[in-house]
């Protein structure tokens, strides 16, 4: 359908002259055409994509959660053992490891 009307248009636009508005309405319907030929291609062309899409940005979104909340546990972990580790030099350079020991 969008054929016929761009080839329309492009008929009254030669049989006319090229005003304004016959070459917005082709630019638009051309930009219509491309952008069902370009889903077509991809496999989204039906109504059944919408959802598809919807689905397939849910399960981004929740692997980006998952992937933050990861890192930001490894750099947790990563902090505590610093801390862990800077608390064992503090004690053993105040000689509080002689205490454990005893």
């Amino acid at each position: 359908m969008s054929e016929a009307v761009l080839a329309q248009l492009i008929a009254q636009a030669e049989a006319r002259g090229g005003d304004l508005v016959t070459l917005r309405a082709i630019a638009e319907e051309a930009s219509a055409l491309g952008a069902e030929r370009a889903l077509r291609r991809l496999g989204l062309e039906d109504e059944k994509a919408r959802i598809d899409i919807g689905e397939l940005r849910q399960l981004l979104s929740a692997w980006r959660d998952a992937k933050r909340t990861a890192r930001n546990e490894v750099i947790g972990w990563v902090v505590r053992i610093v801390l862990a580790l800077v608390l064992l030099g503090l004690a053993a350079k105040l000689g509080l490891v002689a205490l454990v020991r005893a």
